[in-house]
């Protein structure tokens, strides 16, 4: 991180959105989607093309997921009638995971990071419990998130396939995959950047913890703001990995956005296929839609983002 320890504190204070949109406010950033930017994120459907920005779940470890979905039948083909109904033949499964992570694709809601055991807009870390989450919990976004997603690909941008385990994504670098893919993001927009990660991993396997991965560099903090971004997704998880050798901002990233700003973060999208439908029809700003999954006092919950071209 180019920023030190004193200057990312300073950033926190400054970048604070606590108290912009009131005191009881859960939604945050996402307060820049407004229904008529919702309209006009529509008319960016033009082939009709949708795109899956998720990974499978993985019943396996890996190094990337060491802890994998648990996922057993119910009943199987050879238990058709365990329901006990005469005539009805079905079976059944069971599906669990833990949702934070480096493998799945998931949704961080605001009661997720916490800087001196404060989560955004101050609420505190007693509000989350053994049961769950009191406030800022993925039930915000119940209803789903659809905007303008626009997909800044920086090792295109830099011409390689992927980003270096220790390279750092720039504010400048944002600008300049701005200009040379002829977008603009803007107010509201939903910010998807890609390291090529999914690249890396065609190569060879990926250990985050041993081998890292690239991330956004603390720059890019003030960037996020200015240009009033309602939701950061990434191939990563937005921060370098592994953690930064700073005794309070470890994940600068995470806590300063999600906790200070109010800005709700997808991790470990899965980009391979949205990029080579972005340089098919040389559009790289789409519909994007996310649907979370109704959990109360939930953290946040697997998801599949939809971009719709």
């Amino acid at each position: 991180m180019t920023l030190s320890t004193t200057e990312l504190s300073a950033k926190y204070d400054e970048l604070r959105n606590w108290g912009r949109w009131g005191d009881d406010d859960e939604a945050g950033t996402l307060r820049f989607i407004t229904p008529q930017r919702r309209v006009k994120a529509a008319g960016e459907v033009r082939h009709g093309v949708t795109v899956s920005l998720a990974h499978d779940l993985l019943t396996a470890p890996t190094d990337e997921q060491p802890v994998p979905v648990m996922h057993h039948m119910l009943a199987g083909g050879d238990a058709l009638d365990a329901s006990g109904v005469p005539g009805y033949e079905a079976t059944r499964d069971f599906v669990g995971l833990e949702v934070h992570g480096l493998g799945t694709t998931h949704l961080d809601a605001l009661c997720h990071m916490f800087v001196d055991g404060q989560m955004y807009n101050g609420r505190p870390a007693s509000a989350v419990t053994s049961t769950g989450a009191e406030a800022n919990t993925v039930m915000t976004v119940a209803d789903g998130i659809v905007g303008r997603g626009v997909l800044l690909d920086i090792p295109g941008l830099r011409g390689v396939d992927a980003l270096g385990p220790d390279d750092r994504v720039t504010a400048a670098d944002l600008e300049a995959a701005e200009q040379r893919q002829s977008v603009t993001v803007g107010s509201g927009d939903l910010l998807i950047v890609s390291t090529g990660r999914d690249a890396r991993r065609q190569v060879a396997a990926i250990d985050p913890f041993e081998d890292g991965l690239a991330g956004l560099d603390g720059s890019c903090l003030q960037w996020l703001y200015d240009r009033e971004v309602a939701m950061l997704a990434g191939d990563g998880i937005s921060d370098p990995m592994p953690a930064q050798p700073d005794p309070k901002w470890p994940f600068p990233i995470h806590q300063i956005a999600i906790t200070g700003m109010g800005m709700h973060l997808i991790d470990n999208c899965r980009l391979d296929d949205l990029l080579v439908a972005c340089r098919r029809y040389a559009q790289w700003s789409f519909l994007l839609t996310i649907n979370p999954l109704r959990i109360p006092g939930g953290t946040g919950c697997p998801v599949n983002p939809l971009a719709v071209l």
